[in-house]
């Protein structure tokens, strides 16, 4: 049999609201998110571990009010006037911490953007006092904002979550798949990404697909790539 070739396709994450799985875990940051015009002074922080939802949320935001969406990382490049004439979601803000340019242009998008009356999303993995801002007026005005934080994913949500992952690599996996991960996995949302994404690639070509026996080879990989790793 001829050997099967792979080809390293992207794939585009859903991320319209429908796309989005409400659990305990984050409903009340989705519903601070959707609530922007009663965010005091029309600003916003949204934080969460990795692949807790903050893009997904912030695209959510941007589709229902015509936010611009960018990289903290991208502002010096920007053209911050033109983005202060609406909403505007800056992601990640934490990365520009030491960046003089970076910093210096976000305090300035800040000011116009709500000097303006629109509004202004910002997401990071932690809370403002942790980023080590350098600039003093940036920094305070970030540690004044209020913060809805997505926590970590309790069972039905991570089963969401993975579940989205596969659809979004248009993979189906055996109905016991699931169900095995989320009771064996560790609870983050970074172990579900590690797992799907080497699913797909040791999926490749099985006929039965990602199996749960499959997965717990996977699983048990990982975990010991982590293991040998903190030694």
């Amino acid at each position: 049999m001829a050997e099967q070739l792979r080809f390293d396709l992207p794939f585009r994450p859903a991320l319209g609201r429908g796309d989005f799985y409400i659990s305990v875990a984050n409903a009340l940051a989705s519903r601070m998110v959707d609530s922007a015009q009663l965010w005091p002074g029309g600003k916003l922080v949204l934080v969460g571990p990795a692949g807790s939802g903050k893009t997904h949320l912030a695209h959510v935001w941007s589709t229902e009010s015509g936010a611009r969406i960018l990289a903290a990382t991208d502002l010096p490049d920007a053209d911050i006037p033109a983005l202060a004439e609406g909403p505007v979601c800056v992601e990640d803000v934490s990365a520009i911490a030491g960046d003089a340019a970076a910093e210096e242009a976000l305090f300035h998008l800040h000011n116009l953007v709500l000097a303006q009356g629109h509004r202004l999303l910002v997401t990071a993995r932690t809370p403002p006092a942790q980023w080590a801002l350098h600039l003093p007026d940036l920094a305070s005005r970030m540690t004044g904002t209020q913060t809805a934080r997505l926590e970590h994913p309790d069972d039905d949500l991570l089963a969401a979550v993975m579940a989205k992952l596969f659809a979004d690599r248009q993979i189906v996996p055996a109905p016991d798949v699931l169900p095995y991960l989320v009771r064996h996995m560790s609870r983050s949302f970074d172990m579900a990404r590690q797992l799907v994404t080497e699913l797909d690639k040791e999926a490749l070509g099985r006929p039965r697909g990602v199996s749960r026996n499959l997965a717990r080879t996977v699983l048990i990989g990982i975990e010991e790539k982590i293991a040998d790793s903190g030694k």
